[in-house]
This record gives structure tokens, sequence and C-alpha cells, in this order.
């Protein structure tokens, strides 16, 4: 069962979510001051926490219909801080150089990206799916790699494709639509991401038992 151990977790992966966050709302404060306001700031890991681990209990409730939420629900708390990363970091160079749009977002898009594949590989193999086994190790790193840059260069050229050469809609800023657009271009790579981890990367024995310890 998804016990004491996950929802510490979870709390602590929410805790550093926000944490992330922070650089998004200074860069959407830009046009909503109260965004940025210090105790929103402040308070921005302590509402990740608490949202985490709901969503790690949610899993687990919906688990007793279908057992694969509870996985799900721990996947989704992983994605929510390799989102967070993600997010995090291409807003800080976005604040810090002024640019939202062009090919240097593409760059920026990748130093972020690259932490949270790293970040992902390690929650997934040993939390998420549960593989301690040193036999697979190679050959699943390799799995994860080739689904995870695939997503990353989707991920990347979308959101250069998104900022460069679509007007931003409904009168939104630059900053503004750089989020929007990341948000959307994100939940799609998550739901790549998911599909290749599960069905390709992290499968075998010790997936099935991870798949029951819920």
């Amino acid at each position: 069962m998804t016990n004491k151990t996950d929802y510490a977790i979870g709390g602590l992966i929410g805790f550093f979510a926000g944490m992330f966050v922070i650089p998004v709302l200074i860069n959407l404060g830009q046009s909503n001051p109260a965004l940025k306001n210090y105790p929103v700031l402040m308070a921005a890991p302590w509402i990740g926490a608490i949202a985490i681990v709901f969503g790690v209990w949610l899993g687990k409730f919906l688990a007793r219909f279908l057992p694969f939420f509870a996985q799900l629900g721990k996947f989704g708390a992983v994605g929510i801080l390799n989102t967070s990363i993600d997010f995090g970091v291409l807003n800080l160079f976005s604040l810090v150089t002024g640019a939202v749009a062009g090919i240097q977002i593409g760059g920026f898009n990748i130093p972020g990206q690259t932490l949270a594949i790293t970040n992902s590989y390690l929650w997934n193999r040993y939390w998420v799916f549960r593989q301690s086994g040193q036999d697979r190790r190679e050959q699943n790193l390799a799995k994860f790699l080739a689904v995870t840059i695939i997503g990353l260069i989707l991920n990347s050229v979308l959101v250069v494709i998104a900022t460069t050469y679509m007007t931003p809609p409904f009168g939104l800023s630059g900053a503004t639509w750089l989020i929007a657009a990341k948000v959307f271009i994100t939940l799609f790579t998550l739901v790549w991401n998911f599909t290749g981890y599960k069905f390709f990367v992290f499968v075998g024995k010790s997936d099935t038992a991870a798949g029951n310890a819920v």
C-alpha cells in the first residue's frame, strides 16, 4: 500500500516544486503584481507540499477501482516537480535576460529540461516504478534517455514555434504567453513520457510489483 513514506516524499517533492515556481510567479508578476508579493512567494512551497500530498492520497483512493492510479499519482507528483524545475529555470533565464521569444528561448529551455530529466529518472526508477536491480540499469537508462530526449526536442521546438511564430492570444504579454504556451506543450510531453516510461522503459517484473505496491 501507499505508506507514510510516500506521503513524506510527496510533501518534500511538493515543497521543492513550490520553490521552483517562485521565478514563474515573479515573471507573471510583471503583468499582475499581486503574484510577486512576498507572502505569495513564501507560501508557494507550502501550498505545493499540501497539493502533492493530496495528489498521492487521491491516487491511493482511486487505486481501489483501478490499481494503476496509485502509480499514476506518484508519477504525477514527480511530473509536477520536473515541470516546476523546467519552468523555474526557463523563467529565471527569461528574468535575467529579458528574453521571451526567439531561438534563444529554445536554448534557455535546455538547462531546466536537462535538470528535470535527471530528477525524473531517479524518482521514476526508485519511487514511482520501483526498480532497484542492477542488471537492467544500463538498458533502462538508454531507453529512458531515448524517450526523454525525444520529448525534450519536441518541447523545445514547440516552445520556439509558439513564442516566435504565433501571436499571443487574448492580448497576453510576451512573458505570460511564454508560460501559457509552455503549460500546454508540457502537458503534451507528459503524456508522451508516461506512456514511454510505463510501456517501454520501466517494464518487467519490478514494474508489475510497483503497480501492486499501492
